[in-house]
């Protein structure tokens, strides 16, 4: 399969100094106006990028309870593990009630490596995951749903079905990221196609709502697919099979991920330069390019300045990041 990336999100960040800081504190430049300018861009990259988590379906823990042990961890990498993601390389990022929780969690462990960083406020690699602190993890609010829904009809498959059983006339019922699970549809592992003895998770794509009769049709990712090579599930959702969502009704939960690096993408594109400025430049750095621009305004002596990135984010591989909840 293919997918695009809209290169649409322009970031920048602006300031100005006068002739007389330029000529006085000239050797403070980097650290008053690069250094916070560029962690400014970095931050709204960053940002961007985890915004993507609702556009993946895997998720494990609890909701409502930070994670705090070994166990949360293997059941990431357990997850990844089913869906024939690669061991090397594998990341997961946490907010900072997550890492504090998961820091006092490991710290009596009697595995010195791991127990000694944690009191100091570190988290070694574990469960084969480096492992960071990030304020930028979003959270999910789960929709307004309600009743006893169970799917109406046998043998659905695709990316639409329709289900029954809810509360009637529910504006919101489920968001974009909410999670669900079918009864008896579990998991195949990729390679093999075998049961993984885990229900499939699945990812609402837009707001569902509840008609008189409590009925619903759910727009789901990934499609329910039962045979072929894109085969990811054991079998149909039957009739009447219970639907389960993941977290309480019009409750937000933190979504920290665990990943490979394919799972998502970030292209970044040279800005064009403009021309009668005092200054214009481009610098590129890991992929990332930045545009720097210079003028002069001769009536108040100040020089603006301005730093630019343009952008574009994708989910690639769903199977590749699954999120744990808190």
């Amino acid at each position: 399969p293919s997918t695009s990336i809209t290169i649409s999100t322009q970031a920048h960040v602006d300031f100005q100094f006068s002739s007389q800081e330029l000529t006085l504190t000239i050797e403070e430049y980097s650290e008053r106006y690069c250094k916070p300018a560029a962690e400014t861009l970095a931050n709204n990259i960053d940002t961007s990028v985890l915004a993507l988590f609702n556009q993946f379906s895997n998720e494990v823990g609890t909701p409502g309870t930070p994670p705090n042990s070994f166990a949360s961890l293997a059941a990431v990498g357990q997850r990844l593990d089913e869906t024939a993601a690669p061991q090397d390389g594998r990341v997961l990022i946490l907010n900072p009630q997550a890492y504090w929780a998961m820091a006092n969690g490991v710290s009596n462990l009697f595995t010195r490596s791991v127990a000694e960083p944690a009191l100091k406020g570190f988290l070694a690699a574990i469960a084969n995951f480096e492992i960071y602190l990030d304020q930028n993890i979003q959270a999910q609010t789960v929709g307004n749903y309600g009743g006893t829904p169970v799917v109406n009809g046998a043998n659905q498959t695709g990316s639409s079905i329709v289900t029954n059983g809810w509360t009637a006339n529910r504006t919101g019922l489920l968001n974009v990221g909410d999670v669900i699970t079918f009864a008896t549809v579990n998991a195949v592992n990729p390679q093999n196609y075998l049961s993984t003895g885990s229900l499939h998770n699945f990812v609402i794509t837009s707001i569902a709502n509840s008609d008189s009769g409590g009925n619903a049709t759910l727009n789901i990712f990934p499609a329910i697919t039962t045979t072929g090579a894109y085969q990811n599930v054991s079998n149909a959702p039957p009739a009447g099979a219970t639907i389960t969502v993941t977290g309480s009704a019009q409750t937000s939960y933190f979504q920290n991920i665990g990943f490979c690096r394919d799972a998502m993408g970030l292209v970044c594109v040279p800005m064009e330069l403009p021309g009668g400025v005092d200054f214009a430049a481009r610098q590129m750095f890991r992929n990332i390019s930045m545009r720097i621009v210079r003028a002069y305004d001769i009536w108040n002596d100040v020089t603006p300045c301005r730093i630019d990135i343009l952008y574009g984010v994708a989910a690639f591989y769903n199977a590749l990041l699954c999120r744990l909840t808190n």
